[in-house]
C-alpha cells in the first residue's frame, strides 16, 4: 500500500478537532533544560479534557461520518484513552457509542467512559480480545468500527499535534520525540513536520518490552510481538498498524527504546516540571530524550517531547515512585556478604559512609558462616555504584549490584522469611497473568496438585498484568513433568532458578 503524504498533510490541515480538542501549550521546562544542556519543550496533551491526545483522532473521525453512519452508531476497542476520546466525541455528535474494553481495564477508566455516555462491554484479557469482539459487533449491528490508530482520519486528527508544535515553537526544533504504540501519533506528527520542517528529526520512543514499531520497521512489514509488556498500557500494542507503518517508513528518523524504570524516572521529571502525575505512556517520549542525552546521541538544539496523557490509576503511583530513582540512576540496590559474627554489621555500616540508606533487608540464618543483606542506597549518578563496590571491597565485603535485576526489584525487596529445605530440590519461576478477578485463582487451580509450592510472592501494581514469583519442590528431579504442568496455566513464564538474587537470599 502506498499512502500519499501530501494528501495526508491536507487532511491534517482540514482536520475538524477543535470543537472538542484544545490547542495545548508547548511549554519550556527550565529545570530539565538546564540539567540536560538543551531547551526541552513539553507538548502538554495531558491537558485535554479527556487527559489524552486521543480526543483529536476520535473527534476528526466521527465528525466525518454521514448522517446514516451516525444513526447506526459507532464502536471501538480500547483499554482507556481512545475509549474516552470516542465516548466524548460520540456524545458531542449525538451518536451512540459502544466501547469494548478488556476485563483487565481499571474501573476508573471504565467508569470515565460510561460517564461520558458510551456503553461499555468488558471482553477478554487483552486489547486483541476486545478488538475482535468490537469488529464482530460492527458486522452484526451495522455500527461503524473506528480503529484507535490505523485509520487515515484518526491519524490526521493526531497530526494536528505536530502542526501546533511548529506553530508554537519560537525556533525550528531539532527533534520531536513521540511516544509510540500503534503509531497513530508518530505517523501523524511526522507527516506534518517532515513536510513543513524536513530538518526536524522525528524520533519514536517505545518501551523495551513493546517495540512493535521498531520490530516492524526492521522487518519491513507489520510483525506481531510474541509478548507485550503492559506496564505502559497506553502504548502496549502487539501489532503496529498497516497504514501507520507505511507512513513511519517515510517520516520516522529513529526509534529509541527505554526501560520501565527509565519511564518511571521520566514520570517523576514531568511531575517536578509541571506538578502533574502523568501515566507511564505520557512520560515515554521524555524518557527517550533523556536516554539519548546521557548516551550522547541526542541532537543539539530545541527538543520537543509529547506528554501524551495523564490517565494514571492512583494505585499505580506507589509502584512508579518506587522504581523512579532506580530509573534515574539515583538509587543502587545490591547484595552484600558479611561474616555472621559480632561487629560485622557495624563494620558494614561504616563502609557505607554517609550515604543515605533507602532500605535494608537482613534475616539471621542459623548455622551459616556468612550473612547476606539486601541494601538500597541513594546515589547522585550511576558511576557512583563503582565507588560503593570499591569501598566495600576495602573492608573485605563482597558486593553484587542488583540495580538492574528484575527479580530483586519486583519481588525480593518485598519478601521476608527463610530458605527452603536443603534436602529437596527447588526451582523458581516468574509468571505474568492478566490482572482481572479470578486470574490468580485460575493460575493456582490449573497447577497440578502434586507439586508442592515452596515460595509464592505476588503484588498488585494497579496495571493490566500481574506478576507472580513461585517456587516448586521437585523431590524426584522431574523438571520436565513440572514444566509440562506449568504450561497448562497458559501464562507466560520465565525460569529464575539461576538468578543471582535468588541464590543470595532464597535458595537452600
Amino acid at each position: 500500500m502506498t499512502i500519499n503524504l501530501n494528501e495526508l498533510k491536507a487532511r491534517i490541515a482540514a482536520a475538524d478537532v477543535y470543537a472538542l480538542a484544545k490547542r495545548t501549550p508547548c511549554q519550556l521546562a527550565p529545570k530539565l533544560s538546564q540539567e540536560y544542556g538543551r531547551n526541552i519543550w513539553l507538548k502538554r496533551e495531558d491537558l485535554q479534557d479527556v487527559f489524552s491526545f486521543k480526543i483529536r483522532g476520535a473527534a476528526n473521525r466521527i465528525s466525518s461520518l454521514t448522517d446514516a453512519e451516525r444513526a447506526a452508531g459507532v464502536c471501538a476497542a480500547s483499554a482507556g484513552n481512545h475509549a474516552q476520546g470516542m465516548a466524548a466525541a460520540a456524545a458531542y455528535y449525538n451518536t451512540k457509542a459502544v466501547i469494548f474494553m478488556p476485563v483487565t481495564t481499571p474501573m476508573i477508566k471504565v467508569n470515565a467512559v460510561a460517564a461520558a455516555g458510551a456503553e461499555t462491554r468488558l471482553v477478554g484479557d487483552s486489547y486483541d480480545d476486545a478488538c475482535a469482539a468490537a469488529i464482530e459487533f460492527a458486522k452484526e449491528s451495522g455500527a461503524v468500527f473506528i480503529h484507535p490508530f490505523d485509520e487515515l482520519d484518526v491519524i490526521a486528527g493526531q497530526g494536528t499535534v505536530g502542526k501546533e508544535i511548529l506553530e508554537q515553537m519560537p525556533r525550528t526544533p531539532a527533534a520531536i520525540y513521540v511516544c509510540t504504540g500503534g503509531g497513530g501519533l508518530v505517523s501523524g506528527v511526522g507527516t506534518w513536520v517532515k513536510a513543513v520542517s524536513p530538518s526536524t528529526k522525528i524520533i519514536a520512543v517505545e518501551p523495551i518490552g513493546a517495540t512493535t514499531l521498531k520490530t516492524s520497521l526492521e522487518a519491513g512489514k507489520p510483525i506481531p510481538l510474541n509478548h507485550v509488556d503492559g506496564f505502559a498500557d497506553g502504548v502496549a500494542v502487539r501489532l503496529v498498524g498497516t497504514n501507520t507503518l507505511e507512513i513511519a517508513k517515510s517520516v520516522v528518523d529513529e526509534c529509541v527504546t527505554v526501560t520501565n524504570d527509565e519511564i518511571c524516572a521520566a514520570v517523576k521529571d514531568v511531575f517536578e516540571a509541571t506538578r502533574t502525575v502523568v501515566e507511564p505512556a505520557g512520560a515515554l517520549a521524555l524518557a527517550g530524550l533523556i536516554k539519548q542525552v546521557r548516551e550522547g546521541t541526542a541532537p543539539d538544539g530545541d527538543c520537543v517531547v509529547t506528554i501524551s496523557g495523564a490517565n494514571v490509576n492512583f494505585d499505580r503511583i506507589g509502584h512508579i515512585v518506587e522504581r523512579a530513582e532506580l530509573g534515574a540512576g539515583e538509587e543502587m540496590m545490591f547484595a552484600a556478604t558479611i561474616p555472621e559474627q559480632a561487629g560485622a554489621f557495624l563494620n558494614f555500616v561504616r563502609a557505607l559512609g554517609q550515604r543515605a540508606v533507602t532500605e535494608f533487608n537482613y534475616r539471621f540464618a542459623e548455622n551459616d558462616d556468612d550473612a547476606h543483606v539486601l541494601v538500597g542506597v541513594k546515589i547522585r549518578q550511576s558511576a557512583e555504584r563503582g565507588d560503593i563496590i570499591a569501598s566495600m571491597a576495602e573492608q573485605n565485603i563482597s558486593v553484587v549490584d542488583l540495580s538492574d535485576d528484575r527479580l530483586a526489584k519486583r519481588h525480593l525487596r518485598h519478601m521476608v522469611g527463610g530458605r527452603a529445605s536443603k534436602d529437596i530440590d527447588e526451582v523458581l519461576y516468574r509468571f505474568e497473568f492478566p490482572e482481572r478477578p479470578g486470574a490468580l485463582t485460575d493460575f493456582l487451580v490449573n497447577l497440578d496438585a502434586r507439586w508442592n509450592i515452596s515460595l509464592f510472592h505476588y503484588r498488585n501494581h494497579g496495571h493490566s498484568t500481574g506478576n507472580v514469583l513461585c517456587g516448586f519442590q521437585i523431590p524426584k528431579g522431574d523438571l520436565a513433568q513440572l514444566e509440562e504442568s506449568l504450561a497448562k496455566t497458559g501464562y507466560p513464564m520465565t525460569c529464575e532458578s539461576d538468578n543471582i538474587a535468588y541464590a543470595y537470599f532464597l535458595k537452600a
